[in-house]
């Protein structure tokens, strides 16, 4: 982002500012009108903390702003993703088949909010504002999950990706809690690679296969600069092979769950 540009999460927190001074209104006085703690308030009107739908909604209505906000908040998350993000975002979007690989982190569809600001915030390379959309964006592809028609989505994590703590003993005994939610949805498959399988070709790195509606498949790999989409045969088959491995090194649904349970205990 270059110097004198803004965000458009600085842009919304900038304006709701704008706004409450116009009417006369104090930060904490606002908060006392939408039920909210003037902190959040003050932290999404310097661009630190993207507001909810309810947030906005109420906004709106406390300073009669006619949906203004609520469009802003549209916006934040169009361009909250970061736009070598944005293709492969659009494949899993219409995906009829995901399976995800991870090695290292709670996949980005099942992550909390407060997992994924804490991932994100972890490495101390990205702005605050960066953070912030970088959670709005991973918070809104979730609604795959959920959506009319959802996709088939069969998550394989290692054994160290549960007992890795990420933020503190609440954040990771809410991401479990979280973990076990989602794992009940009849079309979510969770599975993990217990420690005592030793090397398996997964270790190399995490990666996701995704099925298009023309029955083509799209692959999905991280590095720490970009994500690269590739739909190359070659590569695409070297990864359902890889993928045909870590599923068989996997403990079934049933004995997954049961794990996730016992380590969900250690974060209690």
């Amino acid at each position: 982002m270059g110097v004198g540009q803004v965000s458009t999460l600085e842009f919304l927190g900038g304006e709701l500012r704008r706004a409450r001074r116009d009417r006369g209104l104090s930060q904490e006085e606002l908060a006392q009108r939408i039920n909210y703690s003037s902190s959040l308030v003050g932290m999404v009107e310097i661009g630190q903390r993207t507001p909810s739908q309810d947030f906005v909604g109420r906004v709106d209505a406390a300073l009669e702003s006619e949906g203004f906000f609520e469009r802003l908040l549209t916006l934040v998350r169009a361009d909250a993703a970061p736009p070598w993000l944005r293709e492969w975002i659009s494949v899993e979007a219409e995906a009829t088949l995901i399976r995800w690989f991870e090695p290292s982190l709670i996949p980005g569809l099942l992550q909390t909010e407060a997992y994924a600001r804490a991932v994100l915030t972890g490495g101390g390379m990205l702005r605050e504002v960066e953070v912030e959309q970088r959670v709005t964006s991973r918070l809104s592809r979730q609604a795959v999950l959920t959506r009319e028609a959802p996709p088939e989505v069969v998550f394989v994590m290692d054994e160290l990706v549960l007992r890795r703590q990420i933020g503190d003993r609440k954040v990771m005994a809410e991401q479990f809690a979280h973990l076990l939610e989602v794992g009940d949805l009849p079309q979510i498959d969770i599975h993990v690679v217990p420690a005592e399988a030793g090397m398996h070709p997964g270790l190399a790195g995490p990666f996701i296969l995704a099925r298009t509606t023309d029955g083509a498949e799209v692959a999905h790999l991280d590095n720490q600069l970009r994500a690269q989409v590739t739909d190359r045969s070659e590569d695409v088959d070297s990864l359902q092979r890889a993928w045909e491995r870590v599923r068989g090194e996997a403990l079934p649904r049933r004995a997954s769950r049961k794990l996730i349970q016992e380590v969900a205990r250690s974060w209690s």
